[in-house]
Formats: structure tokens, sequence, C-alpha cells
């Protein structure tokens, strides 16, 4: 007769209780790791780290809507500023040509 898979899980379970207060059981790989590690103090869990310090309320508001948005609506908003980019580049290009004609540094030298 066959044997229900739930039937085969218990009879694999152990309930045997292992005492790893020993250091005889269970030594230490490198005498010292122990105290080492419990008296380090983790850095992310007593500060914020060095590149959240100088952010304001408006830039973790920014972070987390970008947090929230799904990956189709983050490519559109990260296409949305290469964009933005691209026309303020044009728009400065336009200005100093502009300026250049203004304070004619393109004008050729006369003979």
């Amino acid at each position: 007769m066959a044997a229900s898979s739930a039937d085969m899980e218990q009879s694999l379970l152990s309930f045997e209780k292992l005492d790893r207060s020993s250091p005889e059981l269970w030594p230490e790989q490198i005498p010292g790791v122990a105290e080492f590690a419990a008296s380090f103090k983790s850095p992310i869990a007593s500060s914020p780290p060095k590149w959240m310090a100088d952010l304001e309320k408006d830039d973790l508001d920014m972070l987390q809507e970008f947090g929230s948005l799904t990956m189709a609506n983050l490519m559109e908003k990260v296409r949305g500023l290469q964009n933005l980019a691209y026309q303020l580049g044009l728009d400065e290009s336009a200005r100093e040509m502009t300026r250049g004609k203004f304070l004619n540094i393109l004008e050729r030298p006369k003979k």
C-alpha cells in the first residue's frame, strides 16, 4: 500500500533537541569571533547612509514616488527626463549661438 506524501513527511520529522550551549559539542571556528560579532553595531541600524544625509524632504518624496512607479511608468518618466535634457541642451546651444552673433565672435576677419 502506498503512503501519502503527508505520511512520508511525518515520518521524516525529528523531534530531537540539540543542546547548543556546550562549547565541547559546538566549538567556535575562530576563537573570539562570537564576542566581536556581538559587540559590533550595524551602521545601517544606527544611522542613515551617507547618501541620505544631504537629502531634503522633497528629495525623499521624489524617491518614494519613483519607487512606487511600475516598470513601464518609470521608463516613461526616464524618457521624459531624457527628452527634457535634450531640449534644454538645444535651447542652451541656441542662446550661445545668439550670444556669439551679438558679440560678433563668429564674424570673419576683414582683409
